[in-house]
């Protein structure tokens, strides 16, 4: 089912059953700050592995997590450095995603993460919506792996058809440029995907930051 999130109607309507289909284990797809994502509950396996086939994707490739507060983080890592902390202070909501090692008591499979997790809140008040309700989301971007990203509900709905229970339509992405991931897992922060966000960005508040081609 497709709902337009640009009539205030639709929208309340389309908000509810996405926040009723995460919670039965069911995949919805919704807009965020970069391209259209297909999100699934990130503590409910069946769910993830769910998300997984629908991309044509393997465990191998974990989703990342989008979250609806900064306060979220703290729940999911068994210690949060410093930078990361600084990072998400200045960057979220938006197009940063940072890899940090997640709590080791968390009750999800995700795939083969090896310990780790790449977490994200997304600027699009759509997505908040959502997220505020379900809690924290496995959500990768909302297209066949191989596939053009997806910058419309419609798009998605094209690639993903009824493996999805809910598309929300929220209009075209107005910047469909990838969050940039920095990995916060080892001594130094590193880029491991260039994206919205511009290094010199970053090191305005991590000025030790590495980039995607550099050594640390």
């Amino acid at each position: 089912m497709l709902y337009d999130c640009r009539s205030l109607a639709d929208r309340d309507r389309g908000i509810a059953a996405a926040i009723e289909a995460v919670k039965n284990g069911e995949l919805v797809v919704l807009p965020t700050d970069t391209v259209y994502g297909i999100g699934a509950d990130a503590f409910t396996a069946y769910a993830v592995k769910a998300l997984l086939d629908a991309k044509g994707r393997g465990r191998q490739m974990p989703p990342p997590v989008l979250v609806g507060s900064r306060h979220t983080l703290d729940g999911l890592v068994f210690m949060l450095p410093k930078a990361a902390r600084e990072l998400a202070d200045a960057f979220w909501p938006g197009a940063l995603t940072i890899v940090v090692e997640h709590a080791p008591s968390l009750q999800w499979d995700l795939g083969d993460t090896g310990g780790t997790v790449a977490v994200r809140m997304p600027l699009h008040p759509v997505a908040l919506e959502v997220l505020r309700e379900t809690g924290p989301m496995a959500v990768s971007s909302a297209n066949k792996t191989g596939q053009p990203a997806a910058v419309t509900a419609e798009e998605a709905r094209d690639q993903l058809g009824y493996a999805v229970r809910v598309y929300l339509e929220a209009g075209a992405c107005p910047d469909p440029v990838p969050s940039t991931i920095v990995d916060l897992t080892g001594d130094v922060p590193k880029i491991l995907r260039d994206g919205a966000i511009p290094i010199e960005k970053l090191r305005e508040v991590v000025p030790d930051i590495v980039g995607a081609d550099q050594e640390a």
